[in-house]
């Protein structure tokens, strides 16, 4: 599991690994297998190395971003002015040893690949007494936070982000690491300015290579993942896969495979993973009859089913679109794939919100209390947060047999980001039984928002509620109200409210299919 580490991001904490509920069912053998002890070193360190006191180097200034296990400060060296990123956690968090032996890798890979092209720049790790402190280069701006403020977009502008992306899969490979997370959040650009480089900084899951290894353990995330690791049998070519889902991305402002948009995350998810063991790609679709034979050729090559016949990373960045200087077109793209791509980015979190809103306020029915119960036997340690290990360790000793599909949804529940899932988390994912989308629970939720009671959500109020979640910047205000806000009027009335909450597809010149659900 991975300790809050999307690095450098103030916004968000690492999302945890997840195993994948299979559309069909487990493969013999399935079953937990229990972690062998590890002890800390006999001084109580984790790393090993002499305390130290990191305010004797850095100035340590405001606090960037909090999570479950961790806060991010912003830190300036004393010797040179420069800036950086710390992110601090506290060693009392990291309870079992496999969470410690997280951070041990992730500092080994960091150490090893600092210096690489598109990877971010690592300084060091230190520790005292009370924590673990991760100091490296300070980005901001999320990757497509940054494409969805253009005003128009071209095939040769995505191959440039590509030609990052496919870059880093290179690096890694050819360091020996695979990576196993890859997605757009996990990219972050160094500046504000237009020609900033991308930046890879979450190796959280990365595992180095092990020659002839096949790996099984189910991780990622749900639109990136590649068919093998909902298998159970893959190596580095998933790495090539989620590049090549990215890039998609970028060139048509949606997912290849999202399933059924419905309002139940599992059984979203279930549909989605379906579609990516099938890898029917669709590449006839709007806008794809606009898009140059070379960009969908590399498409088609990047998501291959096989991985046997999956093109390799350095054979992709010498392919004819992605090279640089390459044919890759300069002229516009459709205005719809900026749309489409913004609403994939910004809708689901306004959507997700309102529902945790609505199972705040669902009547304490016999199914409520027995899902309550339900929590409090995971929550192991009584702590009020389920992280993914009591899940599988609270499930084999009590001997429950849930659903696959009920006990694999910590990533897509975990509404706040902080690595965790509280009471109404779970109930919000699991509630499938009952009817989220009835008028009376989504007028509660178009409650929680107005709150003047005035029968509109004003900006201001939009902007209140969301920020309690960490969502209130003004970029996603801005975005949520562009979207839901039809009449353009500036505020969002029930109407508008309820159409968003219930409606699988957004209009943007065509129908397209859109998941609302499935964390991003």
């Amino acid at each position: 599991m991975g300790i809050c580490w999307s690095l450098l991001n103030p916004h968000r904490s690492h999302e945890i690994p997840i195993s994948f509920p299979s559309p069909t069912h487990n493969l013999p053998g399935d079953r937990i297998i229990p972690q062998k002890p590890m002890k800390t070193h006999a001084d109580g360190s984790i790393l090993g190395k002499k305390y130290v006191d990191l305010k004797e180097t850095y100035y340590i200034g405001k606090e960037l971003g909090r999570g479950q296990f961790c806060v991010t400060y912003l830190c300036t060296e004393k010797a040179t002015g420069l800036k950086y990123a710390c992110k601090s956690i506290s060693k009392r968090k990291l309870v079992t040893p496999k969470e410690m032996d997280d951070v041990r890798r992730e500092i080994m890979l960091l150490q090893h690949l600092t210096g690489q092209p598109n990877i971010v720049e690592f300084r060091g790790a230190y520790e005292d007494e009370t924590s673990l402190h991760l100091v490296m280069e300070l980005c901001n701006g999320e990757l497509f936070d940054r494409i969805t403020k253009r005003g128009s977009y071209s095939e040769k502008e995505a191959a440039k982000i590509g030609r990052q992306i496919v870059n880093v899969v290179h690096v890694c490979h050819f360091m020996g690491v695979m990576h196993r997370d890859l997605k757009p959040e996990n990219f972050l650009m160094v500046s504000q300015d237009e020609e900033s480089p991308l930046k890879i900084t979450d190796f959280g899951l990365s595992v180095f290579i092990e020659e002839g290894k096949i790996y099984k353990e189910k991780v990622g995330s749900p639109y990136y993942v590649a068919p093998e690791v909902l298998l159970k049998r893959y190596g580095k070519e998933i790495d090539v896969w989620s590049a090549g889902v990215i890039l998609y991305i970028l060139l048509s402002g949606v997912p290849p495979f999202w399933g059924e948009s419905m309002m139940v995350v599992s059984e979203t998810e279930n549909s989605m993973f379906k579609e990516i063991l099938e890898g029917n790609l669709d590449l006839k679709s709007p806008p794809w009859p606009t898009i140059s034979v070379g960009a969908k050729d590399l498409i088609s090559k990047m998501l291959t089913k096989n991985p046997k016949k999956r093109i390799t990373a350095d054979k992709a960045l010498e392919h004819p679109w992605l090279k640089e200087d390459g044919e890759a077109s300069e002229l516009p793209m459709d205005s719809a794939v900026l749309i489409r791509m913004k609403q994939f980015r910004v809708m689901n979190k306004l959507k997700k919100l309102a529902l945790k809103v609505i199972a705040e306020n669902l009547e304490p029915t016999e199914e409520i209390k027995g899902l309550k119960q339900m929590f409090n036997n995971m929550d192991t340690d009584g702590s009020g947060f389920i992280t993914y290990e009591e899940l599988k360790t609270g499930l084999s000793k009590l001997g429950s047999r849930l659903a696959e599909s009920e006990i694999q949804l910590l990533e897509a529940a975990d509404v706040d980001k902080n690595g965790t899932i509280d009471y109404i988390e779970f109930i919000t994912a699991t509630m499938h039984r009952h009817k989220l989308d009835r008028e009376e629970n989504l007028y509660k939720a178009f409650q929680f928002f107005d709150k003047d009671n005035s029968g509109f959500i004003t900006r201001d109020e939009l902007k209140q509620s969301m920020t309690q979640y960490g969502m209130g910047d003004e970029a996603t205000i801005n975005e949520v109200l562009g979207d839901v806000d039809t009449d353009k009027d500036g505020t969002i009335n029930y109407e508008e409210f309820a159409t968003m909450m219930r409606k699988g597809t957004v209009e943007t010149g065509e129908r397209v299919k859109y998941n609302n659900l499935v964390s991003t």
